[in-house]
């Protein structure tokens, strides 16, 4: 589980392709010291598990559903990416939870730079509009942002000066592809309305079935 709060912007530094699965070594300064194989990182907002580590690096690998979800089978060497360390229970949650298992990806469709922000339109499939609502949390690239405006299929975002100089917003461009995860709560309460739904059909089908 994470918070959505950026710890260090890392840098690709080589990319493995084995079988359907990519291997990530990734840069560090910050948080390289607190890192050891077996723990859970954000990548860009996805959940990896560390499988090597050396002075300055760690490796990840990105499995074939990883891949097809997410944007880190576009990355590239030298690429920025968000890092977060696994939340410590008892830390505080600066953010909002994230599970680091991405939905979906997003497309930046326009940019605007405002006085002492920037405002990021991003287009996401139509499925998922149902999960995000005005003012909620979602997390962008591992970022846990605030839903500003929302409409079919693209969303707005606000990102302030704090954001934009310590995660990978700023080499952001239209275009680019990010990942998203959307409110969990949200997806559990939608998963226990249909299971209700359903078992009172069945409950409203055995009392007809007696009369």
């Amino acid at each position: 589980m994470f918070t959505g709060i950026i710890q260090e912007v890392g840098k690709i530094k080589s990319i493995i392709q084995k079988d359907n699965a990519r291997i990530l070594t990734v840069a560090s300064v910050k948080l390289i010291n607190e890192i050891k194989p077996g723990d859970s990182v954000s990548v860009n907002g996805a959940c990896l598990t560390v499988v090597e580590k050396s002075n300055n690096s760690f490796k990840v690998e990105a499995v074939e559903e990883t891949i097809k979800k997410t944007n880190l089978g576009k990355l590239k060497n030298e690429d920025p990416v968000n890092l977060e360390l696994a939340l410590k229970l008892g830390e505080r949650i600066g953010g909002h939870l994230v599970t680091g298992h991405i939905d979906t990806t997003g497309k930046i469709k326009k940019i605007k730079k405002l006085t002492k922000s920037w405002l990021f339109e991003i287009n996401f499939p139509k499925q998922f509009r149902r999960y995000i609502i005005s003012t909620g949390s979602i997390a962008v690239d591992g970022i846990s942002l605030t839903v500003a405006h929302i409409d079919d299929d693209t969303f707005t975002v606000s990102i302030i000066p704090y954001t934009w100089e310590n995660t990978n917003f700023k080499f952001k461009k239209v275009g680019d592809e990010v990942n998203l995860e959307f409110d969990f709560f949200g997806k559990y309460i939608e998963n226990f309305l249909k299971t209700l739904k359903v078992e009172n059909y069945g409950k409203k089908d055995k009392i007809l079935d007696r009369g």
